[in-house]
């Protein structure tokens, strides 16, 4: 496990004795999970977790089965927060692990309570929520920018030209596979891979696995 996830971004201007106590407010409960498990279902009862080694992925399956990869949580990231603090009953996505994973589940109904120690503690973890929920809401209008192109071609172009920014530089890696990746996207995982050998072949991409280089043509775009 991290030896330094209470210095993760939900815990930021707290100290690691405050960090203790205002986890035991919340009845944190440390889990471990292997690759591919799942931690929450569709249908369980909402919880908020916070991922403390490892990296989950947030899904949604339609009636048939057909999954949508929602994001990626990885190392002081937060999940299924948005659905505890929001007080729905049930769960509408499921939270699976990418690789061994470890894990705090919290109670999100007594974060958003009034603290009966009144600890600043507890005020300033709010704060922090507050701003990582406002950060993954724009996270979340990207992907809708992405997925609102009308094809393949133009939906890869726009998600790898907002990876090229986001690092600063041409050469990138994502956290996708090709399969999820082309689920983030929504599309067809054999149109996308030739969408991408395409783009490679007219020069404006070059990629290994999940590591790319994007040419200058295309970051203009």
């Amino acid at each position: 496990m991290n030896a330094n996830w209470k210095s993760g971004p939900l815990f930021a201007g707290i100290s690691e004795e405050g960090v203790d106590q205002v986890l035991a407010c919340l009845s944190a409960r440390p889990r471990h999970f292997d690759k591919q498990a799942m931690l929450l279902r569709a249908g369980d009862a909402p919880v908020m977790g916070v991922v403390l080694a490892g990296s989950v992925h947030i899904l949604q399956e339609d009636f048939w089965g057909n999954r949508s990869l929602l994001g990626r949580a990885g190392p002081g990231d937060l999940f299924a927060e948005a659905f505890a603090c929001a007080g729905v009953l049930r769960l509408p996505v499921s939270v699976e692990a990418c690789e061994p994973t470890d894990v705090l589940l919290l109670d999100a109904g007594r974060l958003s309570a009034v603290c009966p120690a009144a600890c600043p503690h507890h005020t300033q973890m709010i704060r922090n929520l507050l701003r990582l929920m406002a950060e993954k809401n724009v996270g979340l209008a990207r992907k809708v920018e992405h997925m609102a192109r009308r094809t393949t071609r133009d939906k890869l172009l726009s998600y790898l030209s907002a990876e090229a920014r986001r690092s600063g530089g041409s050469a990138f890696s994502i956290p996708f596979n090709r399969q999820q990746l082309a689920d983030y996207l929504a599309v067809d995982r054999s149109a996308m891979c030739s969408e991408l050998s395409r783009l490679r072949d007219e020069g404006l991409l070059d990629f290994h696995r999940s590591a790319f280089v994007l040419r200058q043509e295309l970051e203009r775009i």
